[in-house]
């Protein structure tokens, strides 16, 4: 009886403990979500939202090209932002753990991530500055006579990319580093006794044992990438709007609550679809 008694009593504090934290998810997260899901099955109707249960918001976003391509939009540029800070943040995730002296590796870390220091609406403004008509890269360019007239370096898909890329090669930059660190030398030294070169080592022995790390970082820059709309709406403009700006417009100016729902329902389906996609190299584990 007495081990029963502790038994439930330990029980008891283990509820005790979790219990403020399932609170706060039911309150914060799952009531909202079950309500934005039931809210996405009703009709904006004359100004008033109608409880009718439909999937008429759903239907509406693939029959209507404008909304879809929103969806489109952001797939692809996301897509692009992932691939390229991947293919920048592995060189210098490397450097920095195999080039630079340990004693220095936490310093190139700081400087690495500097740009976490700053806002980040700050840091989409400064790119305005520098990607605008009368920026920096296009007066550099009119005065050593390289061109004539300014180019559309702004307000374009290309500055939506620059603009995340500069954000997203620092995060993915620790990710892979710390991949990096972890892995023993001797994976190298079996390599080349196995007469392996430096690529076929690389490509068959360091690079699959880094993919947790890219993975999770490449996992993260898709979630923050295609959620946002901060950088798209400063740098991007209004010529090519990603679904974050759509669910923008249908809040700000149509107050379309429910169509709004079922666009943020779609966007939270596509980063599961990413979760699931990434899901292999987010959960290995290594000994």
């Amino acid at each position: 009886m007495a081990a029963v008694s502790l038994e439930d009593t330990e029980r008891r504090k283990a509820w005790g403990f979790v219990a403020p934290a399932l609170v706060w998810t039911l309150v914060f997260f799952v009531a909202p979500f079950l309500f934005m899901v039931a809210m996405s099955l009703w009709a904006q109707q004359g100004g008033s939202i109608v409880r009718v249960w439909n999937f008429g918001n759903y239907i509406a976003f693939f029959e209507k090209d404008a909304l879809f391509r929103g969806l489109t939009n952001s797939l692809e540029i996301t897509a692009i932002v992932t691939v390229l800070s991947i293919l920048l943040a592995y060189p210098l995730a490397w450097i920095i753990a195999e080039r630079v002296p340990k004693k220095y590796q936490r310093t190139a870390l700081i400087l690495a991530i500097l740009p976490f220091w700053t806002s980040y609406v700050v840091r989409s403004y400064s790119w305005l500055l520098v990607l605008a008509r009368n920026g920096v890269i296009n007066q550099t360019l009119i005065n050593i006579g390289v061109i004539t007239e300014p180019l559309e370096l702004a307000s374009n898909r290309t500055a939506t990319v620059i603009g995340f890329v500069h954000f997203f090669v620092m995060l993915l930059t620790l990710t892979i580093y710390a991949n990096l660190v972890q892995l023993s030398p001797n994976y190298r030294r079996a390599a080349a006794d196995l007469g392996a070169n430096a690529f076929q080592t690389f490509w068959h022995v360091i690079l699959p044992l880094t993919m947790p790390g890219i993975m999770t970082g490449a996992f993260l820059t898709f979630v923050l990438c295609i959620g946002d709309y901060v950088t798209p709406q400063i740098l991007g403009g209004n010529n090519e709007l990603v679904l974050p700006q759509i669910i923008m417009l249908q809040l700000g100016r149509r107050a379309d609550f429910p169509m709004a729902a079922a666009l943020s329902i779609i966007l939270m389906l596509a980063v599961t679809a990413a979760y699931v996609a990434c899901a292999r190299w987010l959960k290995i584990e290594r000994t």
